[in-house]
């Protein structure tokens, strides 16, 4: 079974050969021509669960991909320190070892990706997952609607660095998008860019607030040009979160960006994904439209938290 997905973690010590996308200049050239058909989306996205039948070992390994690939979240106005440690075990120890064991992958290690907390808890959780390997991301930039000033944005991207976190998920301004300020976007993902220092970024671009699927293609186009690490699709707190027609232009958006400057970008669904089918969904679209390099918690993510229960 193993062998149908090879399962890595982040904090492995193995060399992915991944250098960190640096960013490239403002191009507007690049982007201002993209017109995408919605129709077409939607036809494609359509089609891609029903591609591949996956059955038995096979729906297993891929399933043990998608865990090794979650983000696990808790965003609530109630979470306490306690709440958070209870989460930090589970993402060390995600599947009993008695099932584990049966499928015969107990010596494999199998974690989730990252644990993904508000500022207030980063210690927390440091604390609690310091030497497994896992990493921290905590929510930045007035998440979820990110509508306060950018110096406080800023601020709050580097008090969460100095505590420990080393993802940060940041809200790009959904207006700058909807105006039409793509200069005044990139300026803005520089700048959490720069904040973050050593910490990747992962910017969420809040897919169902940006009117078109073209608004989709170009605000991903600028958050890469900008030194993002991953772009990704929602806060989890939108009417409309993650969708496969989103996906499918985000990931073309990361292939065409990789066959332009040969770095690779990643992408996180996030929001709304909380069934087994619906996970090997999107692992399915991103193995066709992205080939196995990014099946792989480097470059793939999922923020779905009650997707592990149902796996």
């Amino acid at each position: 079974m193993t062998n149908v997905l090879t399962l890595r973690q982040p904090g492995s010590t193995e060399d992915h050969g991944l250098e960190r996308n640096p960013g490239m200049a403002y191009t507007a050239e690049l982007f201002n021509g993209i017109r995408i058909n919605r129709s077409a989306v939607e036809r494609r996205a359509a089609t891609i669960a029903k591609r591949r039948s996956i059955k038995k070992d096979h729906q297993t390994a891929w399933l043990l991909k998608a865990l090794s690939c979650m983000d696990l979240t808790t965003l609530a106005g109630d979470d306490t320190p306690g709440k958070v440690r209870r989460l930090c075990q589970k993402a060390r120890n995600p599947v009993r070892k008695d099932i584990l064991e049966g499928l015969g992958v107990a010596d494999m290690g199998i974690q989730t990706a990252a644990v993904c907390v508000y500022h207030n808890l980063i210690d927390t959780a440091v604390q609690e997952l310091d030497g497994s390997g896992i990493p921290v991301a905590a929510v930045s930039t007035g998440f979820p609607a990110g509508q306060i000033p950018l110096p406080l944005k800023l601020s709050q991207v580097q008090a969460s660095v100095r505590a420990g976190a080393t993802e940060i998920d940041i809200v790009i301004s959904r207006a700058m998008v909807l105006t039409g300020d793509w200069a005044g976007l990139f300026e803005e993902v520089k700048a959490y860019r720069e904040a973050c220092g050593e910490a990747h970024i992962k910017t969420i671009l809040a897919t169902g607030e940006l009117a078109t699927l073209t608004n989709v293609a170009k605000a991903s186009w600028v958050c890469m040009m900008a030194g993002a690490d991953f772009i990704k699709t929602s806060t989890g707190k939108e009417s409309v979160n993650a969708t496969l027609p989103f996906s499918l232009v985000m990931v073309r958006a990361i292939r065409d960006y990789h066959r332009l400057t040969g770095y690779k970008v990643g992408y996180k669904p996030a929001g709304g994904i909380s069934k087994t089918k619906d996970a090997i969904a999107y692992l399915i679209l991103i193995k066709e439209e992205l080939a196995n390099d990014w099946l792989d918690p480097h470059l793939f993510r999922f923020g779905a938290s009650s997707l592990l229960g149902d796996i």
